[in-house]
Parts: C-alpha cells; sequence; structure tokens
C-alpha cells in the first residue's frame, strides 16, 4: 500500500480539520465553489471525482470477464453479496439506526438524506481499492480482477435503478434525471475514457503501463482529500453543532461491513471455493466504491446535505475497519481450510 492508502484514515481526519476550519474563517469563497454548477453539476467536485475514478478504473481490464468461468461458485457468492444483501441490508440498516434508534440525536431535518447518503455508499461495490485487499491476503488475482470487471458492467445498468428503488422503498423522492446524469458522468463517461486511455498506454507495453500506473496512483487520493476539504467547508458548522452525528453514523456502516464480508467468506467456505478466492470475494462484499457514492450524494442532494456526510464516514472507516478484515481472513485461513468434505 502506499503511504495514501495505508494513512487513508489519517489524511480524512485532516481533511475533516481543514476543511471544517477553512469554511469557518472563508465561507465567502466556498460558497462561491459552491455556486459554480451546470445542471445541477458542480463543477469543481465533478472534475475532481473524474480525477479520482479514471486513474481507478485504467487498472480493469473488461477483458478478464471470460475468467468468470474458471470460479463460478465464487463469483456467484459476490454477485449474491454484492448486488441481492448489501444494498438492502444497508437500507435496513439505515431503517433501523437512522430513523429509528439514533432519531432522537440526530436532526429531524436530516434524517431522510442520512438514509441516502447510506445507501448510495452500499449500492456501488469497490472498484480499486479490493485490489490492495485482495493482495494483501494473497487472493487469486485474476479472481479479484475478473470480479471486479463484471461487478464495473453490471454497475452502469443496475446503480440507478437499484439506488431509485432503495430510495422509494426509504420514502425519499429522487429526480430520475438527477440520479440517470449522475451515473452517466461518473460511471459511464469515467469508464470509457478509462478504457481508452488504458489500450493507448498498454500499446507501448506493459512495464510502460504499470510505470504510468505508478505516477497516476497518488492523483485519486488526492482529489479525494481536496474533495473532502470541500465538503467539510461546508459541513463544518453542522458538525461543530453536532458531532455526534460522525459517530452516529459510523455505525450502521460497520455493521454492513462485517456483516457483508462474514456471510461472503462463510458462503465461499460452504460451496467449497478456496481461501485465494473466498478472500478477495468477501472483501469487495464489504467494501464500497466510496469515490462514487460521494459524487452522487453530491450530485444528487448538495454539498451541505447528509447524504454526502454519510458517504465520507464511509470514506473515514475505510481503510481500519477493511484492514480488520484482512487480518480476521488471513488468521483465519486454518479454519478455513479445514472446513468438513
Amino acid at each position: 500500500m502506499s503511504i495514501f492508502e495505508r494513512y487513508l484514515t489519517i489524511w480524512v481526519f485532516l481533511c475533516i480539520i481543514a476543511g471544517v476550519v477553512l469554511g469557518q474563517l472563508l465561507p465567502g469563497v466556498f460558497q462561491t465553489i459552491g455556486h459554480l454548477e451546470v445542471a445541477q453539476v458542480n463543477l469543481p467536485v465533478g472534475l475532481l471525482i473524474w480525477v479520482m475514478i479514471i486513474p481507478m478504473l485504467v487498472k480493469v481490464d473488461f477483458g478478464a470477464l471470460h475468467e468468470v468461468k474458471q470460479h463460478v461458485k465464487g463469483i456467484g457468492v459476490t454477485l449474491f453479496v454484492n448486488w441481492l444483501v448489501k444494498p438492502f441490508s444497508m437500507a435496513f440498516l439505515g431503517w433501523l439506526f437512522i430513523r429509528v434508534l439514533f432519531a432522537d440525536y440526530l436532526p429531524a431535518d436530516q434524517i431522510d438524506s442520512y438514509i441516502a447518503g447510506l445507501i448510495l455508499l452500499a449500492a456501488a461495490p469497490c472498484t480499486a481499492m479490493v485490489f490492495v485487499w485482495s493482495r494483501l491476503t494473497q487472493g487469486d488475482a485474476l479472481f479479484t480482477l475478473s470480479q471486479v470487471a463484471l461487478n464495473d458492467t453490471i454497475m452502469v445498468f443496475a446503480f440507478a435503478p437499484l439506488v431509485a428503488f432503495l430510495l422509494g422503498i426509504s420514502a425519499i423522492i429522487v429526480p430520475w434525471d438527477t440520479l440517470l446524469t449522475s451515473v452517466v458522468l461518473y460511471i459511464v463517461i469515467p469508464v470509457v475514457l478509462a478504457q481508452i486511455w488504458r489500450k493507448a498506454l498498454l500499446v507501448k507495453g506493459q512495464a510502460y503501463f504499470d510505470a504510468v500506473m505508478e505516477k497516476i496512483g497518488p492523483w485519486s487520493i488526492s482529489a479525494l482529500l481536496l474533495t473532502l476539504v470541500l465538503l467539510f467547508a461546508f459541513q463544518g458548522k453542522a458538525i461543530l453543532e453536532q458531532p455526534l452525528v460522525i459517530a452516529l453514523l459510523a455505525v450502521p456502516i460497520l455493521i454492513q461491513v462485517l456483516f457483508n464480508s462474514g456471510l461472503a467468506y462463510w458462503l465461499n467456505r460452504a460451496v467449497g471455493e478456496k481461501h485465494n478466492i473466498a478472500c478477495p470475494s468477501a472483501l469487495i462484499g464489504a467494501s464500497n466504491f466510496f469515490e462514487l457514492a460521494v459524487a452522487a450524494a453530491i450530485s444528487l442532494f448538495g454539498f451541505e446535505s447528509g447524504a454526502a456526510l454519510a458517504t465520507v464516514v464511509g470514506v473515514l472507516i475505510e481503510v481500519p475497519v477493511m484492514l480488520l478484515v484482512v487480518r480476521v481472513v488471513n488468521q483465519s485461513k486454518c479454519w478455513y481450510e479445514c472446513r468438513s468434505a
């Protein structure tokens, strides 16, 4: 892991502090930035999101989709957890904790928005960081690549309908045109541009491709951190008035990560997949494409929304929680491989 990836939680905390302080000191500057919009898309954030997402998508080889047939059971578990369990379990946890158990401790006018942010966070499986988690568990590289490629393909078509459905059953109204615009801007166009760039780089050889990937690797995290500074500059007042909000939002996210990773890990063991398949399958089931979630939350609900804050909390706990999951699957390898025939 790079220094940015290893200490992402620390950088996020520093960005929270910087954003809150700058937002209080320079409110006019950030209000001006917030109004730089075209068709409900904030231009500075849109640019930062592209810088975040595109370098990650360049790593994805959609040609690896043919590898899916090599581990049908593992892929089946991944798809089941990612698309049929994870989004719905998060919608339930959001309702349980945000609307019921924690409602008295949260701003009443933001309850729906917090739940929307949690749903956005869970509706998009991880794209890039899962390669890091898989490597730390000695996961099968081709399986990891194939499940990411398949998930990304599904996401192009399923993200908008799934989010709209879950927000609908949560009694949250979302304009379809805004949601579809987010999908085109933050999934379709980046995927196309990334694959064009990927092919152009590979023409010059794998070594050249790897060298470029190493150079542009920090772009994604740097753009994410700048986006967080902007977000917390707008969220600063709410955070100072309700510091407990972040801790409360973290509870359903943490439970969701542990539940889905454990479920995927156990299901792979139950169907007889190898440990190096179960690990990346469990890890992609637990982690989120938080860059897309942040972008969609800003587009749909705005900088100052509870939805944007909820997705940022997902970023905040992603690395330490995923490192915990990595440690658990590594230390339980003997238990996994001693399953009964």
